[in-house]
C-alpha cells in the first residue's frame, strides 16, 4: 500500500513537474516571439502602461494617456545621450547585464552592512520590464528580466532597443516616450530637446511619478558632466 502511494505521489510530482516547465517554456517562447515582432512593429502599449491605468481605475483617479511613437532619429541626440549617461553608461559595451555595475552595487552595499539596494539596471532590463513585467520590486521579476534580456538584446540589437526604451518609458502620469514628454514639458518635439532639457528629462526618469524637469537643476549638471566625459 505505500508503495502504491510513492508510486503515485512520484508520478503525480513529475506530472507537476513537466506541467511547470512546458508552461515556463511557453511564456519565455511568447516573450522570444514579441521580440521578433518588435524587432519592426511600434507597440500600442506596454505592461507598465496598462499597469498605470489599472491602478487609476481602481484609485478612481482621473487617467489621460500621452504616447506617441516616433523613429530613433526624430529623437534629439543630445536626449539620447542623457539618457544612456544617466542610466547606463556602459549600454554598448555590456549584453544586457552589466556584470561590472552590478558587482560594485552588491560590494557597496555589503561594505555598508545591508543588502543589495539596487539593482544596477541596464536600459535593456528596464525595457523588458516596461514591456512585459510590472513596476513592482521583488526578486522574481529580476529572476525574470535576467533570463528575458539575452533574447532582447541578440533579436533586437542595441538601437532598436535605445529607440523603444525612449519611446516607452514612463516620464510622468499618463506621459509614455520622449514625444509625449518633449511637448508636454517643453511645447517641443524630440528631435528639437537641447542638451538642458535633455539632461532634465533624463534625470526624472529614476522617479517618474514625483520628479518634473523644472526641478531638476542640481541632477541635470551632472548628468551633463557625465556627457562630456563620455564624450557626447
Amino acid at each position: 500500500m505505500r508503495s502504491t502511494k510513492r508510486s503515485r505521489l512520484s508520478r503525480w510530482v513529475r506530472w507537476a513537474a513537466a506541467t511547470l516547465l512546458a508552461a515556463a517554456l511557453g511564456v519565455y517562447g511568447f516573450w522570444v516571439a514579441s521580440f521578433f515582432l518588435l524587432k519592426w512593429l511600434d507597440p500600442a502599449t506596454t505592461a507598465v502602461q496598462m499597469e498605470r491605468r489599472l491602478d487609476a481605475l481602481w484609485l478612481g483617479k482621473p487617467y489621460r494617456k500621452q504616447y506617441k511613437f516616433v523613429p530613433l532619429k526624430r529623437i534629439s541626440p543630445d536626449l539620447q545621450h542623457a539618457v544612456v549617461a544617466s542610466e547606463d553608461e556602459r549600454f554598448r559595451q555590456h549584453s544586457g547585464i552589466d556584470w561590472v555595475e552590478l558587482r560594485k552595487v552588491i560590494e557597496q552595499d555589503l561594505e555598508r552592512g545591508k543588502r543589495p539596494s539596487r539593482g544596477a539596471s541596464t536600459i535593456s532590463q528596464q525595457l523588458v520590464k516596461n514591456l512585459f513585467l510590472s513596476t513592482s520590486r521583488s526578486g522574481v521579476r529580476k529572476v525574470l528580466e535576467f533570463a528575458i534580456v539575452p533574447a532582447a538584446e541578440a533579436i533586437l540589437g542595441k538601437d532598436r532597443i535605445l529607440e523603444l526604451y525612449l519611446n516607452v518609458i514612463e516620464w510622468g502620469p499618463g506621459i509614455y516616450g520622449a514625444e509625449a514628454a518633449s511637448q508636454a514639458y517643453y511645447k517641443v518635439p524630440a528631435a528639437r530637446v537641447n542638451r538642458d532639457q535633455a539632461a532634465r528629462l533624463a534625470a526624472c526618469i529614476p522617479a517618474p511619478s514625483r520628479r518634473r524637469p523644472a526641478a531638476m537643476g542640481n541632477l541635470a549638471e551632472i548628468i551633463q558632466v557625465r556627457m562630456r566625459q563620455m564624450g557626447f
